[in-house]
């Protein structure tokens, strides 16, 4: 029989990374300039439309069917999640698992769908609505479902198995791709009107607060989630995931102080994130201080690629999914090289502090410069073609000085108000 508790467990550890979505869209939105908070939220929260029939169809088959002979991807002896009716069916457990296999399934496509949705952060104000979901389409199985495999595909899989990386719940797979894929498509489509000369201010602080809030109330489910049992690991990763998004606001705001004079609910709230992204890869791996210590010191890492790195260089990430995704998944990816307890290890390969051999360390560098050689590749491939295929994968002057919420979507956020943008 299944465990009822640990499949009680999974499942709401489900529903609660489903909600990370549209909580995302909120802290999107909130950011964006008001012209464009509409088209900026429906990016974000069409994902789960797009995402949430592709993953049935063909994405979970990919990522974790086959026999698990290839090192890239999984098969197609799974597509459109078959094997889900025969276990509702029987009622039992396949292989002694402890909960049902068709909650991985579900779990697994609420994943894919957050990471998606982080993507569009860096697009906010010029892109083709269209030219978005044929993205996020093609981008979920060509490049998230193989990447997942890799990492998380099991015995033979390139990253996870064959480097050796760890990966608790997405550093990897979730952040660094997702922030990565942002920056190339910012690249590709160009800096919006006005960038460098204009600030470009929330327009609603509140609603970043909202979509923050639920984002950390996802991220518990998110972490401890991946533990796959309703146990002391699980319990870890849910300590760690308050503690280290605590500490990360705490350094932010600092780090904010010392540089503008001010501290503002955008940075703490940004901090918080850092904080969790950073935690992601390594939350059932380390004690509860070593989360403190990623906290505090990916926080000003962060703080500085989106004050002074972005500017440095000249792209528009427009709402730093890159800033704090990548950046943050990276920091965080090296740390689990450090501080990963050996008994906790998936390899049994434990962190410098403890063991003083670099072997995991040298692990975690290679598996993140794998994810960003293929995603970085891919998603150049995918934003050319469609480039080509939709003439363009920005919007016209026009449509982007009088905003996208208007000329993409025929609707408007706040129709009653009548003051400045």
């Amino acid at each position: 029989m299944y465990d009822e508790g640990t499949s009680a467990f999974m499942m709401v550890c489900t529903m609660l990374v489903f909600l990370m979505t549209p909580a995302l869209a909120f802290f999107y939105g909130g950011l964006s300039r008001r012209k464009n908070v509409v088209n900026t939220m429906i990016m974000a929260f069409s994902v789960i439309g797009i995402v949430g029939v592709l993953w049935v169809v063909l994405g979970w088959s990919l990522a974790y069917g086959g026999d698990g002979s290839s090192p890239f991807f999984g098969g197609f002896d799974q597509l459109m999640c078959s094997g889900a009716l025969s276990e509702a069916v029987s009622n039992a457990p396949l292989e002694d698992a402890s909960y049902p296999g068709v909650v991985d399934m579900a779990f697994q496509l609420a994943f894919a769908a957050i990471t998606a949705a982080i993507i569009t952060g860096s697009l906010a104000g010029r892109m083709k609505f269209v030219a978005v979901i044929a993205f996020i389409a093609i981008w979920s199985v060509v490049v998230y479902a193989p990447l997942a495999h890799m990492v998380w595909g099991g015995d033979g899989s390139f990253i996870g198995d064959r480097i050796g990386a760890l990966d608790f719940a997405g550093g990897d797979v979730v952040h660094i791709s997702s922030g990565l894929t942002g920056l190339v498509l910012a690249v590709l489509l160009g800096k919006r009107r006005g960038f460098g000369m204009m600030a470009y201010r929330p327009h609603n602080v509140p609603f970043v607060l909202l979509g923050a809030g639920l984002l950390w109330f996802g991220w518990f489910g998110f972490n401890a989630g991946s533990a796959f049992a309703a146990d002391a690991v699980a319990a870890l990763a849910l300590l760690n995931t308050m503690v280290a998004p605590a500490a990360a606001m705490l350094a932010w705001m600092l780090v904010e102080a010392a540089h503008t004079r001010k501290v503002t609910l955008v940075g703490a709230c940004t901090g918080v994130v850092t904080g969790l992204v950073a935690v992601t890869p390594a939350a059932g791996f380390v004690d509860v201080w070593a989360a403190v210590v990623m906290g505090v010191v990916t926080a000003p890492i962060c703080y500085a690629a989106i004050a002074f790195l972005k500017p440095r260089f000249g792209y528009d990430d427009a709402l730093d999914a890159f800033g704090c995704h990548t950046v943050g998944g990276i920091v965080g990816g090296l740390l689990t090289g450090v501080f990963c307890v050996p008994e906790l290890s998936w390899t049994e390969v434990g962190g410098l502090l403890y063991t003083g051999d670099p072997s995991l360390l040298v692990s975690q560098l290679l598996g993140i410069l794998v994810t960003i050689a293929f995603v970085a590749v891919a998603t150049l491939v995918i934003g050319f073609v469609l480039k080509a295929a939709f003439h363009g994968l920005r919007v016209d002057a026009r449509e982007e000085g009088e905003g996208l919420d208007a000329r993409q979507h025929g609707e408007s956020a706040y129709p009653s108000f009548n003051g400045l943008d």
